[in-house]
């Protein structure tokens, strides 16, 4: 019996270990602050027949008013880029839905088999795709933000910061249609250089840091920040091994001296895994977020 009562209270516990950097902006209108109901478009493809793989993404509509515009958030699941489905992602979906966000949760290319920068490609096809759904779905395409974890949010957070820069990444199929208006990102790994030539990172890029260096550099996100690059809500557990949160606290110190407003949510006592089952409040806070950054 004694046991049943740990679980609840050790959660009750690591909810309130938080510590929120750069306390949220003065509270402002929030777009969508009722709760809507929602359909869901399951296994849509948003790549062209002569993509090399064809790839699908589940559309979450809320039922909001017929003349509003909606904003919308693309969700990239996690699993070290070679795994795992958009399903994780669906219960944050259902939550971006439920506060009138048009959420668009997506598959990808996995390496091996396909290589860095293959996955950012396949955003950018589903960015380009979001943008041609526009009117069907009525989308305000102001106001668009990427949602991710672990490798996901290291593939939204780099989306974010290479679009419609021109550069080796965002060519041939970003410009300006692949900019996102803000960033949720938990557990991210924003440095690649800081991997010790792991398998996961090697596989990812082809190569170690000694040999393919510029991979290295292309993919770290905080290789790319600039002062037009949007805002950032970032969230990590304080215990995470696997991407250990000086990724958050040093892209956080490089945004904000770029002047790039951001807020960091540490989750204390959690690990990479643990913060992303433990994620509600982070992700509550990130919604919020969202809703100031993104206001109609």
């Amino acid at each position: 019996m004694r046991a049943l009562w740990i679980l609840p209270a050790l959660l009750l516990t690591l909810g309130g270990c938080v510590r929120h950097l750069n306390e949220p902006q003065s509270p402002a209108t929030i777009p969508y602050p009722e709760e809507f109901s929602f359909s869901v478009l399951e296994d849509q493809r948003y790549t062209s027949p002569d993509w090399p793989q064809p790839l699908f993404a589940d559309v979450y509509l809320p039922e909001t008013s017929n003349m509003v515009e909606r904003p919308v958030a693309l969700l990239v699941h996690g699993g070290g880029w070679q795994g795992r489905t958009p399903e994780d992602m669906a219960p944050i979906a259902e939550r971006l839905a439920r506060r009138g966000f048009v959420t668009v949760n997506v598959g990808y290319r996995f390496a091996p088999e396909y290589k860095f920068p293959a996955q950012i490609h396949d955003l950018q096809q589903a960015m380009h795709w979001i943008h041609r759904q526009s009117e069907e779905w009525r989308i305000d395409t102001s106001r668009i933000a990427g949602v991710g974890y672990s490798s996901g949010a290291h593939l939204v957070s780099l989306l974010a910061v290479v679009a419609g820069q021109g550069g080796a990444v965002d060519r041939p199929y970003g410009g300006e249609r692949t900019r996102l208006d803000a960033v949720i990102a938990g557990g991210t790994p924003t440095n690649l250089f800081k991997f010790d030539d792991g398998r996961l990172v090697v596989e990812f890029l082809g190569g170690t840091r000694l040999e393919v260096p510029l991979q290295y550099a292309q993919a770290s996100p905080m290789k790319h920040i600039h002062p037009q690059a949007p805002p950032f809500f970032l969230f990590h557990g304080t215990w995470d091994d696997l991407v250990p949160p000086d990724h958050a606290k040093d892209f956080y110190t490089a945004l904000r001296e770029q002047g790039i407003y951001s807020e960091l949510y540490l989750l204390r006592f959690r690990g990479h895994i643990t913060t992303f089952l433990t994620r509600y409040n982070a992700m509550e806070a990130g919604i919020d977020f969202l809703a100031r950054q993104l206001q109609d």
